[in-house]
């Protein structure tokens, strides 16, 4: 069991990672968690290190990194699966770097985490993503474009990984075709007959449609960002 500023640290240092690539500094972790000294995130970090949450890596700036998530940060929403890309000239993010076998899946162009882009049906080229990402049925990547997304860690420029399918539950981030002509991705509620498209930005407000308005065609189950 995680005491609350144990979890409250580790959840803000997920967020971070998955938003920046790196984790916090230390000072932004005092101040997101109301502390009056560094001393006391040093104590919550060897607790969480103690538990095997997350791994200090040595000789690296801000050198964490997050192991394991306790089940209920799990199931609160979304967490990408972020496969770090290896542009040249660039240091990598302190993050676990892991060999794994892959398939390659067409990416498809570009959908909206903003106001809805044209529909998507062309193969702009293929992405090699790992098998462990990908469960039965098949799978297509998007390069996102626009912010509203940003609160769940997906960024513009952003390769999802997306699985084909028709359906969806309440909260899925969904690949959503809006009146057969525009594609954007957003969360999914269902309010009665109705459909929500909500944002993971507070600069974007909710959408509604009726349900004969949109059509599921794909849910997220991965994420890709080259750094």
């Amino acid at each position: 069991m995680l005491t609350k500023k144990q979890l409250d640290l580790l959840e803000f240092i997920h967020k971070r990672v998955q938003r920046d690539g790196v984790p916090p500094s230390f000072d932004e972790m005092k101040e997101a968690l109301d502390l009056r000294s560094k001393s006391g995130i040093h104590r919550l970090i060897t607790a969480l290190e103690e538990r095997g949450f997350i791994r200090r890596l040595a000789h690296r700036a801000r050198a964490l990194e997050i192991v394991k998530l306790p089940d209920s940060m799990k199931s609160a929403g979304f967490s990408p699966i972020v496969i770090d890309g290896d542009k040249p000239d660039r240091k990598p993010a302190a993050s676990k770097v892991v060999e794994v076998s892959a398939t390659e899946i067409p990416v498809m162009g570009r959908i909206a985490a903003g106001s809805p882009i044209a529909a998507i049906s062309e193969v702009s080229h293929n992405v090699a993503v790992p098998h462990s990402m990908l469960g039965q049925g098949e799978h297509y990547a998007l390069e996102v474009k626009g912010d509203s997304m940003i609160d769940l860690g997906i960024n513009e420029g952003d390769i999802v990984v997306i699985k084909e399918t028709q359906t969806a539950d309440d909260g899925d981030i969904v690949v959503a075709l809006v009146e057969d002509q525009e594609a954007t991705l957003k969360t999914l509620r269902r309010n009665g007959r109705s459909i929500i498209l909500e944002a993971a930005n507070a600069a974007y407000e909710p959408r509604i449609f009726n349900e004969d308005q949109v059509k599921v065609q794909g849910i997220l189950v991965g994420l890709i960002r080259t750094y």
